[in-house]
């Protein structure tokens, strides 16, 4: 989906796509109990209050999500025993951990509270609690920008008051006040509640946020190069700033070279799967090697920092006694745990749902209500331990489950997609999406080399990974993010000559000044984001987020859109089987 093609998969498709295997007639009874009642209907001689109040009986979301994972727990290991995993571990491991230590070395250099141990360590206990106890193991958390751009903002805030806490007890109280905010919501928010806002996540929102994470991408890999103009280290010299740039340009082509090659008729089918699979690892090693070579290596390129294995930075204990902030603070930390929960609410949830999107034939159920009980569970085991609290990642993980596609040729179209909006649409050279394999493992491996790189001598390894390099694999992330947005797909249509358009594309029944003003909305919301995380309010971007989906709900349909026309333009995030556990997609036609 984003910068990976999905390749045909060798070894045996996973026993839940045999249409005689007792996982299949689980799947069938479960979908149609969950689809069989409309989503958010109350039965009718209930009133709407009734409804509103059944909706909300406690665990009963947690409770659905955990009985219907629990029938394809075995299966989640058993799927593994597929060549597919191992691309999709590798190309995870490269795109999640890199970008993350990346993205932290803002926050490591400002607040000095963190090193590259403790990013190491938030990344393997994400991964652990959600490949072995996650509904949606295929989504990928992680350390990301959002919550650097977080954390940073209330180190900046704090630093300028005279009076101001340990940095780390007060973040142990926002963190905590935030989990007990999740526990709380996935607690409360059944299955068929019309609190649920995720039933309201349409394409509008996620591609809006998806632009924004993508140009922050881009963004933070210029900040990585500008950076080391501020100020040489002992053994730099002036030339290795330049030579950071040459080996970012060096990155951000080949990794888009092989997913161009990748794309072609050129070479057999296996050698396009495998500048497809291994093209970006491929790259991020070469690019490193290239930086210790020749006249390169005399420049002494910036390189990854790092600190003594599994040692958290200044040498503090693990354990951050925050129950020893004086009261004030722990007041002053509540509305920041609000804002932090909005953002997870929201990043999270969307991760999730666009690595279940509808373009992957997905078999097995979700389970958003548990993973944000989960996250609040993380999220407080950062508090304790003083490490990032990890949250989805985008865009690793839809890179996740596109990297698990198996592609094939289909006889006949698979009954279960009843509508054609759910039918597998992205075709390619070698095929169509057949089958995704949907598994615990590549997450949890993933996961387990983070803590493994945190021991001496590969530290040493990560240390040898030149700055310049992790721009480039920046510049090719966000890149790679822009080519796949819905927006830059408008955008594009609109200037494309229109007797070279593909005239199948549904976008031609659209007008195209209803298209314009579709996309000059999705770019406000994304300045409005992009501008407020520039500023000393940086800390409140979550709110411009949240509020993309009330605009969405309650403005955009009094527009001059027709009901014809916005459903063309935007639409549900995932399949109608993956919404129906949150209550479905909503639908907002156009107000008369």
């Amino acid at each position: 989906m984003i910068g990976l093609e999905p390749s045909v998969g060798t070894g045996p498709v996973p026993s839940q796509f045999s249409t005689d295997s007792i996982a299949s007639v689980a799947r069938t009874s479960l979908r149609e109990s969950i689809i069989s009642t409309p989503s958010g209907a109350a039965p009718a001689k209930e009133g709407r209050f009734i409804s509103f109040v059944r909706g909300w009986r406690p665990l009963s979301g947690m409770w659905n999500d955990i009985r219907s994972r629990a029938l394809f727990y075995v299966s989640d290991w058993t799927d593994a025993w597929n060549y597919r995993v191992v691309p999709a571990t590798t190309v995870i491991f490269f795109a999640n951990i890199l970008p993350g230590i990346a993205f932290s070395l803002d926050l490591i250099e400002t607040t000095a509270q963190y090193g590259v141990t403790e990013v190491l360590l938030s990344t393997f206990m994400a991964a652990f609690v959600f490949s072995m106890l996650g509904g949606q193991p295929l989504c990928i958390a992680g350390v990301t920008g959002p919550i650097t751009v977080f954390n940073r903002t209330i180190y900046i805030i704090l630093e300028g008051r005279p009076d101001s806490p340990n940095y780390l007890f007060f973040i142990g109280w926002v963190y905590l006040w935030s989990a007990i905010m999740h526990w709380v919501l996935a607690v409360f928010n059944g299955k068929h509640s019309t609190c649920n806002f995720l039933q309201y996540v349409t394409l509008f929102s996620c591609d809006t946020f998806g632009f924004y994470v993508s140009w922050v991408y881009l963004q933070y890999g210029v900040q990585v190069i500008t950076r080391q103009f501020g100020g040489l280290s002992s053994t730099s010299t002036p030339e290795g700033p330049y030579v950071s740039i040459i080996l970012a340009l060096l990155v951000l082509v080949t990794a888009h070279l092989f997913i161009a090659l990748s794309k072609t008729t050129l070479f057999h089918r296996l050698v396009r799967r495998f500048l497809s699979d291994y093209g970006m690892p491929i790259t991020v090693v070469a690019g490193t090697a290239a930086a210790h070579w020749g006249r390169f290596n005399t420049s002494h390129p910036t390189t990854l920092p790092i600190a003594g294995a599994f040692e958290p930075a200044n040498g503090r204990a693990w354990l951050v006694e925050f129950w020893q902030l004086e009261g004030k603070w722990v007041g002053v930390a509540f509305p920041f745990g609000i804002i932090l929960t909005i953002l997870f609410l929201f990043d999270h949830n969307v991760s999730s749902l666009i690595a279940q999107g509808s373009q992957f034939p997905l078999r097995k159920p979700p389970g958003f209500h548990w993973d944000l009980f989960l996250l609040g569970v993380t999220t407080f085991i950062a508090g304790l331990l003083g490490i990032p609290a990890p949250n989805g990642l985008i865009p690793q993980a839809p890179i996740h489950t596109q990297s698990l596609v198996v592609l094939g040729h289909r006889k006949g179209e698979d009954e279960e997609h009843g509508s054609e909006a759910e039918k597998p649409h992205h075709s390619t050279l070698d095929g169509q999406p057949i089958a995704v394999i949907e598994q615990r493992v590549s997450n949890l491996i993933q996961g387990s080399l983070c803590l493994v790189l945190m021991t001496g001598p590969f530290l040493h390894v990560l240390h040898l990974v030149p700055r310049g390099v992790l721009a480039g694999l920046f510049w090719y992330m966000g890149s790679a993010a822009l080519q796949t947005s819905g927006i830059t797909a408008k955008m594009l249509f609109l200037l494309r000559d229109p007797t070279l358009a593909d005239t199948n594309d549904p976008l031609h029944k659209v007008r195209k000044s209803r298209i314009a003003l579709f996309v000059i909305i999705q770019l406000l919301g994304f300045g409005a984001t992009m501008a407020i995380t520039q500023t000393i309010a940086a800390v409140g971007f979550p709110v411009i987020i949240i509020l993309l989906i009330p605009l969405r709900m309650f403005v955009i349909p009094r527009l001059p859109f027709t009901h014809d026309e916005l459903a063309i333009l935007d639409g549900p995030t995932a399949s109608a089987f993956t919404m129906a556990s949150v209550g479905g997609s909503a639908s907002f036609s156009r107000r008369k």
